[in-house]
């Protein structure tokens, strides 16, 4: 096919959608199952027109052929557990007995079994339930929900691809089940796995599916030889298959690297690469290995990660000199759209021209729409849509909002002094062990304590006018004085005053600073039912205020034990925002910890003698490539000390991580220099301690004992047990005894029970060490 036919064959489509609905139907609906409000099939209908909306939105504006098989109730890599049968034998009752109730207890955990492990979905802030694999592990199809699907778009009249989880990621993703030895490779797995894909794959050609898209995002990450092999095995046996669909790769977030030459000689119909930022790459790479000829390619050139518009004018350079290197060049976004919020039309508080400069799921569908008719059929086609997007980018590169002189001033002025604190930390501890007087293994929470109803209400009502701010503020103090009094009574060494008045641990402190927008409607899928709004950070930063203060010192009032000052750190400022792309992401960082500087050094004067700085999203924000790693972690951790170095030597700085693979970033966690981390372990088994350890960690820590992700309470027993596991890794002087993460999710009854049962635990541990 020559460039002129391929660039008029030229389709639009996507990988993925937000699949929580317009007003978050889908989270309220399976809330309310769990609570036995909905039944199970009001949850199906519900689900099902959820759908139907999102495919016919998909159609309607152009896509040619909508994705299936990527809605999920919690999590599509569990999802992918069930199409496969790698149930956890603790849950297979439950499982036989309901399917539904199974598959939630898989995700949450029930009183008498653990849920499977949460973790990041690679640089993400999604999170997927991590399968669990052994030797004795047997493999059985069941392409129910995926032939379910299909079928239903199909019904509509529309063009349906099913979406799968790809074997390669699929077994790259697992770890070892409890009990199996933990160097058991569960790749070793995919030749007993690839069958069952087969007859998956059978299944959607029988249902209509002319293409299946498998992805296999992990293989933009460094690969071993064993593992390119086992790639292109398995898509040599694949793509053997006689009874089976047209097969097309997607892989996304990075460059491809080594994997794309196996992939472009692998028996396939078509790959599917990211063409936007670092993943550019794919492109050189792509030409070196003569391309695709006789196949199709589809060209991710609207970022579907962040929320600017497209530069539509440079995509069409990049999907032009794509014309050539493939019988068929096709336009989507980057990776699933399930990344960004769901329709910028549904905000009000953005001022309209600011508004043109972002681009949600529907914005970006309309791009990619218009790409590919511009691809097909000349710029003349779409020259006013190339007028106004040129219009949108001079206003925003031209804006105030981008541009604070003093802000850039500030920041140009740092100096390597400014990120060290005064004294090492072996003296710093001498000096926080005699102003803080803790016992041994003191206990504490992150920081956040359930949002109730009430104060979601509370907040509402200020919002809509029902209450003024003395109201409002009387309902949060009135919770603070709870909360502070709960944890006096339960007997925790370091209180939080709770984080009442906070809507949401970013959130909270962008709508302080400058800089920053906040949408009312940008609903993002974190996990399962939870969703986020993250904050947009459109411009320079700087903190006008105080921003914790005053609540901190309040709470600090009604008590002689230490409260924690609780921020949020820069690199998690940055990860769980919708960060600007017009500026080094370090020159951004900077700027946020700074103004963080100044907002520790006003608590510290208020008299905190205790501070934590979260950041949760140091690993997660980590490059996928180790060559990005060293330039990435400088800064990050850079922008942690500049955050933090400003205090006495016995301000106690703590820093807190969840819910990611943290073995690879000790270096950096040290580099940190904060005196104390608290770290999620409860559902790796403590498997953090042990790497602290193994690197010789020197500061104090704390591997949660409390895994705050499922309703389930730890008994005593269990949490003794865990601190034991945790004590031999860490010495007991310099072990804390704290949950997974905060409170904010939890109910109160679960809430109480479990922190007793943490506290318990603790005594326990020091009686026994006592005695010891």
């Amino acid at each position: 096919m020559t460039a002129k036919s391929a660039a008029a064959a030229a389709r639009a489509t996507v990988y993925g959608y937000p699949r929580q609905g317009q007003s978050r139907e889908l989270k309220k609906a399976i809330e309310g199952y769990w609570k036995g409000r909905v039944d199970a099939g009001a949850l199906r209908a519900t689900a099902t027109e959820l759908r139907a909306a999102n495919w016919r939105q998909l159609a309607e504006a152009g896509i040619h052929e909508v994705p299936t098989g990527d809605f999920s109730y919690y999590d599509h890599v569990l999802d992918t557990s069930v199409m496969v049968g790698a149930i956890p034998e603790r849950h297979r009752a439950a499982v036989e007995a309901d399917a539904l109730d199974g598959y939630f207890a898989m995700a949450r955990g029930t009183q008498d079994a653990a849920p499977l492990e949460m973790t990041k979905w690679f640089d993400t802030n999604y999170h997927y339930l991590v399968p669990e694999l052994g030797p004795d592990t047997v493999f059985t199809a069941d392409s129910t929900k995926q032939v379910t699907e299909l079928k239903e778009a199909v019904a509509l009249g529309l063009s349906g691809r099913p979406v799968l989880v790809g074997p390669v990621t699929y077994l790259l993703l697992a770890k070892p089940a409890p009990g199996v030895a933990a160097d058991f490779d569960p790749l070793t797995l995919l030749d007993r796995l690839l069958p069952v894909y087969a007859q998956v794959l059978a299944a959607l050609r029988t249902a209509g599916a002319e293409w299946v898209q498998l992805d296999e995002p992990a293989l933009v990450q460094d690969r071993t030889p064993a593992e390119l092999n086992a790639a292109a095995r398995a898509y040599r046996d694949l793509g053997g298959l006689t009874e089976r669909p047209k097969l097309l790769v997607a892989s996304y977030f990075d460059r491809l690297g080594d994997a794309l030459p196996v992939l472009a000689k692998a028996p396939v119909e078509g790959l599917a690469l990211d063409f936007t930022e670092a993943a550019a790459a794919n492109l050189d790479a792509l030409a070196a290995v003569g391309g695709l000829p006789g196949r199709r390619l589809v060209a991710g050139v609207v970022n579907g990660r962040n929320i600017w518009v497209n530069d539509l004018e440079k995509s069409l350079a990049t999907l032009g000199t794509l014309l050539g290197l493939a019988d068929r060049v096709d336009v989507a976004a980057s990776c699933s759209l399930l990344h960004v919020p769901l329709d910028t039309t549904a905000e009000r508080d953005i001022e309209p021209q600011i508004l043109r400069w972002l681009a949600f799921a529907r914005q970006k569908t309309a791009e990619i729409v218009t790409l590919a008719k511009g691809l097909g059929g000349g710029t003349d086609t779409i020259a006013a849509e190339l007028a106004a997007n040129r219009a949108d980018l001079a206003s925003r590169a031209g804006s105030a909002l981008t541009h604070d002189p003093a802000v850039r001033a500030r920041t140009a002025a740092v100096t390597a002094t400014d990120a060290r604190r005064s004294q090492p930390y072996p003296e710093r501890a001498a000096a926080q062990r005699a102003h803080l007087r803790l016992p041994l293994l003191p206990t504490t929470t992150i920081g956040s304590f359930p949002q109730t109803t009430e104060l979601r209400t509370a907040r509402a009502d200020l919002r809509a006018g029902r209450i003024d701010s003395a109201g409002y503020e009387e309902r949060i103090r009135a919770e603070i004085g709870e909360v502070i009094s709960f944890q006096e009574k339960t007997g925790l060494d370091v209180l939080v005053h709770g984080e009442a008045e906070r809507n949401d641990m970013v959130q909270y402190f962008a709508e302080q600073l400058t800089g920053y927008l906040a949408t009312q409607h940008g609903w993002v899928q974190s996990y399962g039912t939870r969703y986020v709004r993250p904050p947009i950070l459109a411009g320079d930063i700087s903190r006008p205020e105080a921003m914790t203060v005053r609540w901190t010192a309040y709470a600090q009032s009604l008590t002689t034990k230490p409260v924690k000052g609780m921020l949020t750190g820069p690199v998690t400022m940055l990860a769980w925002s919708f960060v600007r792309d017009d500026q080094p992401l370090a020159d951004t960082a900077r700027q946020v910890a700074l103004a963080l500087r100044d907002e520790v050094n006003d608590l510290e004067t208020a008299g905190t003698s205790v501070i934590q700085v979260d950041e949760p999203a140091l690993r997660e924000t980590l490059p996928l490539r180790a060559c990005d790693h060293p330039e990435y972690l400088a800064w990050a951790t850079e922008a942690f000390r500049l955050t933090t170095a400003g205090v006495r030597p016995d301000t106690q700085i703590h820093t807190h991580m969840c819910y990611a693979e943290f073995g690879d970033i000790v270096q950096a966690i040290d580099d940190l220099d904060a005196d104390v981390i608290s770290l999620e372990a409860a559902r790796s088994h403590m498997q953090v301690a042990r790497e602290l350890a193994g690197h010789g960690y020197p500061r104090e820590a704390g591997p949660g004992v409390y895994d705050i992700h499922s309703p389930r309470v730890p008994s005593t027993e269990e949490a003794a047990a865990l601190l034991r596991t945790g004590l031999k890794a860490i010495p007991a002087e310099r072990l804390w005894v704290n949950p997974d993460c905060g409170l904010k999710t939890r109910a109160w009854p679960e809430t109480r029970a479990s922190l007793e049962n943490l506290v318990t635990a603790a005594r326990t541990v020091r009686t026994e060490l006592s005695a010891s």
